[in-house]
């Protein structure tokens, strides 16, 4: 039986203050927990015995068999699912975030936890390991964040610094960003290493982080001549622009 203290202090999690107090965060759904119990370290799961008896063995440090109503209490999800688990944040070190290694993503302020989510699970499906956030763009252990990504965050590294001197320290390669007065990304030579940087949802990418970027990129609507809307979702231009990477770029 969970107590009323338990409660209160697991739902604590979905605030920022508390886990960057507590360096936990909280993961629930079963596809997305089982996911993540493989990378990340499991202090405490509660679940349903049909959830368990479909993982093995269960690398969680308290692990609690969920009566009826149990996993309600503590869920954030309007529709809980079998499985509630509370993981400790991964530390990173931002020198493996390097282009010379391959496609690093590149967040300005994206405030939108969906978007984030999104954005971890396409640079998942596309191969890119690393995304590099300013500190004010959303958080990627936010609970929000974290059922966006549905287990994505698993595969790949999202780092938090000083945006503009973490792409000043890399210029001899390709900085790609994406703006609306770009140039048409699809007439463009592409690399298979270098950073993509995409801005924040109403006022894009900021001026002190644009002057570094050496390749501006834009994604034509079509027909040119047709109205329309005045410019794509963060997370589906993010699509669009590492898909075609994916599928045009070479090798520098």
């Amino acid at each position: 039986m969970l107590s009323k203290a338990k409660i209160k202090e697991i739902r604590a999690l979905e605030m920022k203050k508390r886990r960057d107090e507590s360096g936990l965060f909280i993961a629930e759904g079963n596809k997305t927990v089982a996911d993540m119990i493989q990378v990340f370290e499991c202090e405490w799961l509660l679940a349903r015995s049909s959830w368990m008896a479909t993982q093995g063995d269960i690398p969680a440090r308290e692990l609690v068999l969920a009566e009826d109503d149990e996993i309600r209490k503590v869920s954030l999800m309007k529709t809980p699912q079998d499985v509630f688990a509370v993981f400790r944040k991964p530390v990173y070190s931002l020198s493996d975030a390097s282009p010379a290694s391959g496609l690093v993503l590149a967040l300005d302020g994206v405030q939108d936890p969906g978007n984030l989510g999104t954005i971890v699970r396409i640079a998942d499906w596309f191969g890119i390991e690393h995304i590099v956030c300013s500190p004010d763009t959303a958080d990627a252990f936010g609970p929000k964040t974290v059922q966006s990504a549905m287990g994505a965050l698993a595969h790949v590294q999202v780092h938090y610094t000083d945006l503009t001197a973490y792409i000043s320290d890399y210029q001899s390669f390709r900085i790609y960003g994406a703006f609306l007065d770009g140039d048409n990304i699809y007439s463009k030579t592409l690399s298979s290493n270098g950073i993509i940087v995409l801005g924040n949802e109403g006022n894009g990418i900021r001026p002190e982080t644009a002057s570094f970027i050496n390749e501006r990129l834009f994604i034509p609507s079509f027909p040119p001549d047709r109205p329309t809307t005045d410019s794509l979702n963060v997370a589906v231009a993010a699509a669009v622009v590492v898909s075609h990477f994916r599928n045009s770029a070479i090798t520098l």
